[in-house]
């Protein structure tokens, strides 16, 4: 829902006032994915806005019509989440797309909607599996899951399970404000799946996910990885097109 929001504000036009993200606009698009409930999406936008992540569009010619548009913090977190990502590409292939991006900030401007429309038709982005889907769909539960990956150092793909380290649920609890209950539910339906298992009794010692949990979550991962790399292209060839049509 955050990708569609930013993709339907950033492709607003100021030769049409009255484009860009209106709660009608959003709804329509969350429904149409399937990605939550009417009463979700209108909850979702109306916090934004009350926690002013959003703001309204000034001066809009019609006053039936609410347009929203990101404020200055929440657009700077989605372009420092877009410039991570190509920094992570970057790593891959040695490549120099965070420095191009960070240099010209149309880039992340054109991109974002472009790559928003790419994940949300792709189902191995939109439909994770279940192995990883419990925790993407359980509050904060996407951060937890990330937390975990990021621990790990080396990753031997052959092993059957590989440890991120000493882990515990009160660490995780204090560190992101989530409840121990909450975070119990989470690890316990993982436990019993077989995705992930504390090398001693009572969740203590070092944790160890499993190849198959591993494999779900870089699988899912690569489809993100994918659409950025693509929007990040198809954004510098965009720009090329306008700056031609410019010096013509």
């Amino acid at each position: 829902m955050t990708q569609s929001v930013f993709a339907l504000a950033l492709r607003r036009s100021e030769d049409d006032p009255l484009s860009g993200l209106t709660a009608t606009r959003f709804v329509e698009t969350v429904m149409r994915l399937g990605a939550a409930s009417r009463n979700t999406a209108t909850g979702y936008l109306a916090e934004l806005v009350a926690y002013k992540f959003l703001r309204d569009v000034p001066d809009v010619p019609d006053k039936r019509v609410r347009v929203l548009e990101p404020t200055e913090l929440s657009l700077n977190g989605m372009r420092s989440w877009f410039n991570g990502h190509l920094a992570c590409l970057d790593r891959l292939d040695g490549g120099n797309r965070e420095m191009t991006s960070l240099a010209e900030e149309r880039i992340f401007l054109i991109a974002q909607p472009i790559g928003a429309d790419i994940m949300v038709s792709d189902p191995l982005w939109l439909e994770p599996p279940d192995t990883i889907g419990h925790f993407l769909w359980s509050d904060l539960g996407g951060i937890i899951l990330h937390d975990l990956f990021s621990r790990l150092d080396n990753v031997d793909r052959t092993a059957p399970a590989i440890s991120c380290g000493p882990v515990t649920l009160v660490e995780l609890s204090e560190m992101y404000q989530v409840s121990t209950t909450n975070l119990k539910r989470m690890f316990k339906k993982a436990e019993t799946d077989g995705l992930l298992a504390w090398e001693q009794p009572r969740r203590r010692g070092e944790l160890l996910l499993t190849s198959r949990f591993i494999e779900d979550y870089f699988t899912w991962q690569s489809a993100k990885f994918v659409a950025i790399d693509q929007s990040y292209h198809l954004a510098l060839a965009q720009l090329g097109k306008i700056e031609n049509a410019a010096a013509a």
